[in-house]
C-alpha cells in the first residue's frame, strides 16, 4: 500500500472510529487503540506532507502557535436574544408573535440554553475551513486552528444537497468532568481558578496554542444552519439534516404548538438539566417556520422570533450537620460542611440524601477557611441557605439565625492539631489558611507532593494519575516522589485495587497490566530529560509555582546553588520575597528533602539549567516592573517576557501599587485593567512598549 493510500485509509477509519464515538456513543476500539491510529497517521503525514489531507483527523490534537486572532467580518451577524426570567414576560413575547403573525398557526421550537460561547464555523465544499468567535455581533475571532481540536465537530461533511459554503452557529462549552480537572490542575498549580466553565471555555478557545485547547476538551452542541440559498423550511428540518450530518445536536429540543407547552418544557428540564454533562442556564424558544421568522423579523439588537428564559439561581435552606476538615498538598486545613435536608434533621447523615439543588444531591460545600467560619458566624445545626456558584459549585450563602430559637447549635472551633496526623497547626502572619507544618510524615501531604510531582507542568509523567498514586501509596511503594524511579515491571504488573469515590459513592478498579506498567516505566524514564526549573518545581516547595521556580532556575542554575544561597541572595532574585525565601531555606534544612533530592540526582533527575546564559541587549528598562496580559502582535507572551528581562526589566505576576507598567493586548482581562486604574499605575501599549526598547 502506498503512503498515499495508507494515509486515507487511517483517516477514513479513525473519523469513522470518532463519529461512532461522538454520535452514537459507541466505543468500538480502546482510547489506547483509537490514540495509536492517530500516532501512526501523524507520523505518516510528517514524513509525507504533500499527500495531508486539509480535513486530517491529526488536526484535532492541535500543536499550531497562533499569535495573533485575525478580524472576521460575520457574513450574517450574530445577534443577541431577548431575556426574561419570568412565565408572563414569556406569553407577552407569545402575543407579539400572534399579532405578528396576524394570527397565523405558527409552531415553537425549545431547545437547551447552555452556558458556553457562540462559535460560527463555514465550510466550503463541505469542508470546514473558518471557525470564529461571536465578538461584538458584527465581527469576531478567527480561531480556525483551535475549533479544529473539537472531535465532534465534523472537519468534512459529505451530502449533495448541501451548497457550496454554508455556515453553521453552535454554543461551545467545556463539560463539567473537563471543567473539574483544569481547576483541580490549577489549584494544584497554585494558580488562580475559573469560576465557572463559561469562562473556563472562553479562555480556552482563545489561547494561543492549540495543543493546550485540544488538552481542555472542550465540545460544541450545533443549533444553527445558514447560507445564501435557502436550503430548508423549517428549524425542526435543519436540526434533522445537521444530525445526519454527524454534527453534535443538542439533546432533548422539543416542537410544541402552544406557549403553554413551552412553559411545561421549561418546568420538565428545571430538574433535570442537572444530569446533563455541561452547565446550562435556561431554554431558548423559536419560531419553527423559516418564513414565519423572516416575517417577524428584527429589532436592532436581536431577532422578533426568538426568546431566552433564564433560570434563576436556585437557593435552597439546609441543615449543618458536621464540619470536616481536609488537608491539602501544601498542609493547608480546609473546613468542609456536611449537608443535609430540612426534611432529614432528624436523619443519621450517613442515611441523608442531601439538599437536591440544580438537579444534584448536594451534600458537601467548602468553608473555605477559619475567616469565613467567622464571617458567616456559623454553628452545627444551624438552618443555612446553599446555592450552586455558576451552577456548579456550592456554597454556603448565608445563615438563618432565626432558627436558632427552635432547634440546638453548637459553635464551630476551628481544631489546633492537624485532623491526619496530629501536628500542632501554624498560622503565619498576613495569611488566612491554618496548616500543618509535618509536610515529611503527614499522609495527605505526602501523597499529594507525589501527585504534584508528576503533573503535566512539573515532571509530566503522564502515564500516571491520582487513582493509580493512590494504589502504589496504599501499598507503601512509592512514598516520596524518589520512590518512583525504584519501581520496576516486576514491582508492577499485576498490581490492582479497588478504590471508593467518596463523592459519587462509586467504585472504580485500578489494575497494572502489562501495557499500563510499560507506558509508566516509560513515562518515568522520560521525566529524567525535563529541564532542571520543572523539577524545582515538582518538588513543591511552598510558594515556588511554576514561575517562581522558573525564575530561581535562570538565577542560580542549580539546585546546590539554591541549597546554599543565603536569605539575601534569595530575595535578591526579582519577585523573590521575604516569606519565598524562608520557604526554601526552611524547605532545605529538613533533612528528608535533603535525602530526596540526592536520591532524585542518583536517579538521573535534571539538577542544573543547561540554559544559555541571557545575553543583555540595554539597560534601557532597568528598575522599571512589568505585568503582562492580553494577546500581542509580535510576541508570544513569554518572548514578552524574555524582551523586558534582556532590557534590565523585571516581569512581574500580579498588579500592585509597586508596578510601574501594565502591558496591555488584546483581550487582557478586565479585573488586572480595574485594578491597575484603581492604583494610578500607568497602561502602555505593545507599540509603546516598542517605543522604550528602542535604543
Amino acid at each position: 500500500m502506498t503512503p498515499v493510500q495508507k494515509i486515507q485509509q487511517l483517516s477514513q477509519k479513525i473519523e469513522y472510529y470518532n463519529s461512532k464515538y461522538y454520535q452514537d456513543s459507541i466505543s468500538e476500539i480502546s482510547d489506547f487503540d483509537f490514540d495509536q491510529l492517530l500516532a501512526e497517521l501523524k507520523e505518516l503525514e510528517d514524513k509525507h506532507p504533500e499527500y495531508r489531507l486539509p480535513d486530517s483527523p491529526t488536526q484535532r490534537v492541535g500543536g499550531t502557535i497562533t499569535k495573533n486572532f485575525n478580524t472576521v467580518y460575520h457574513r450574517f451577524p450574530m445577534l443577541s436574544l431577548d431575556n426574561t426570567y419570568n412565565e408572563q414576560e414569556l406569553r407577552n413575547f407569545d402575543d407579539r408573535v400572534r399579532r405578528g403573525l396576524d394570527g397565523e398557526a405558527y409552531e415553537y421550537i425549545c431547545e437547551l440554553k447552555f452556558d458556553g460561547i457562540s462559535l460560527s464555523f463555514t465550510y466550503e465544499n463541505g469542508v470546514l475551513v473558518r471557525g470564529v468567535t461571536r465578538g461584538d455581533g458584527t465581527r469576531g475571532d478567527e480561531i480556525t486552528n483551535n475549533i479544529k481540536t473539537i472531535r465532534s465537530l465534523p472537519l468534512r461533511v459529505k451530502s449533495d444537497t448541501l451548497p457550496a459554503i454554508f455556515e453553521i452557529r453552535g454554543e461551545g462549552f467545556m463539560p463539567l468532568s473537563s471543567f473539574q480537572k483544569l481547576n483541580a490542575e490549577m489549584e494544584s498549580l497554585g494558580e488562580n481558578l475559573y469560576a465557572n466553565p463559561r469562562n473556563a471555555a472562553s479562555g480556552s478557545f482563545k489561547l494561543q496554542d492549540s495543543g493546550e485547547t485540544a488538552r481542555r476538551g472542550l465540545d460544541c452542541y450545533i443549533y444553527s444552519f445558514l447560507s445564501e440559498k435557502e436550503v430548508f423550511a423549517s428549524h425542526e428540518e435543519s436540526l434533522l439534516a445537521l444530525k445526519g450530518w454527524g454534527f453534535n445536536i443538542s439533546p432533548g429540543w422539543r416542537k410544541v404548538q402552544t406557549i403553554d407547552e413551552v412553559i411545561a418544557f421549561i418546568h420538565e428540564w428545571e430538574d433535570k438539566r442537572g444530569t446533563l454533562p455541561l452547565a446550562t442556564d435556561g431554554i431558548v424558544v423559536k419560531i419553527n417556520s423559516f418564513e414565519q421568522q423572516r416575517e417577524l423579523g428584527f429589532t436592532a439588537k436581536s431577532p422578533r422570533w426568538a426568546i431566552a428564559f433564564k433560570y434563576k439561581a436556585e437557593n435552597k435552606p439546609a441543615i449543618l450537620r458536621s464540619v470536616n476538615y481536609q488537608v491539602g498538598r501544601t498542609g493547608a486545613v480546609t473546613p468542609v460542611a456536611n449537608l443535609s435536608d430540612i426534611t432529614e434533621r432528624d436523619m443519621t447523615y450517613n442515611k441523608v440524601r442531601g439538599v437536591h439543588l440544580s438537579g444534584t444531591q448536594v451534600k458537601r460545600a467548602t468553608l473555605h477557611n477559619a475567616n469565613e467560619l467567622e464571617r458567616l458566624d456559623i454553628r452545627v445545626g444551624d438552618t443555612v441557605f446553599v446555592e450552586k456558584s455558576g451552577e456548579i459549585i456550592p456554597k454556603i450563602t448565608g445563615v438563618d439565625v432565626s432558627q436558632r430559637a427552635l432547634f440546638p447549635t453548637e459553635p464551630i472551633v476551628f481544631p489546633v492539631t492537624c485532623p491526619e496526623c496530629g501536628s500542632a497547626l501554624q498560622r503565619n502572619e498576613g495569611e488566612v489558611a491554618f496548616f500543618c507544618p509535618n509536610d515529611s510524615h503527614c499522609p495527605p501531604q505526602l501523597k499529594g507532593r507525589i501527585e504534584h510531582f508528576i503533573h503535566r507542568k512539573a515532571m509530566n509523567i503522564e502515564s500516571l494519575g491520582e487513582g493509580k498514586i493512590e494504589l502504589l501509596f496504599d501499598l507503601g511503594m512509592v512514598m516520596t516522589p524518589a520512590d518512583l524511579y525504584d519501581l520496576t515491571y516486576e514491582k508492577l504488573l499485576g498490581l490492582e485495587k479497588n478504590i471508593l469515590n467518596e463523592e459519587t459513592g462509586k467504585i472504580k478498579k485500578i489494575s497494572f497490566r502489562e501495557k499500563t506498567v510499560e507506558n509508566i516505566l516509560n513515562g518515568i524514564a522520560l521525566s529524567k530529560t525535563v529541564p532542571f526549573k520543572n523539577v524545582l518545581f515538582a518538588l513543591g516547595i511552598r510558594f515556588v509555582g511554576a514561575t517562581v521556580a522558573e525564575k530561581l532556575a535562570a538565577y542560580f542554575k542549580s539546585i546546590d546553588a539554591i541549597r546554599s544561597a543565603t536569605y539575601e541572595q534569595l530575595i535578591a532574585v526579582p519577585e523573590i520575597g521575604g516569606r519565598i525565601a524562608q520557604s526554601i531555606e526552611s524547605y532545605f534544612s529538613v533533612p528528608e528533602n535533603q535525602q530526596l533530592i540526592e536520591r532524585l540526582r542518583v536517579a538521573g533527575v535534571q539538577m542544573e539549567s543547561d540554559e544559555k546564559p541571557v545575553e543583555i541587549e540595554s539597560n534601557v528598562l532597568e528598575g522599571k516592573t512589568f505585568v503582562i496580559s492580553g494577546v500581542f502582535e509580535n510576541f508570544e507572551r513569554d518572548d514578552l517576557k524574555d524582551k523586558i528581562e534582556v532590557n534590565g526589566g523585571k516581569v512581574l505576576s500580579g498588579v500592585s501599587g509597586k508596578l510601574n507598567y501594565l502591558l496591555a493586548g488584546a483581550n487582557m482581562g478586565p479585573a488586572k485593567l480595574e485594578k491597575a486604574r484603581k492604583l494610578g499605575v500607568t497602561i502602555i501599549s505593545e507599540a509603546e512598549f516598542l517605543e522604550m526598547i528602542q535604543v
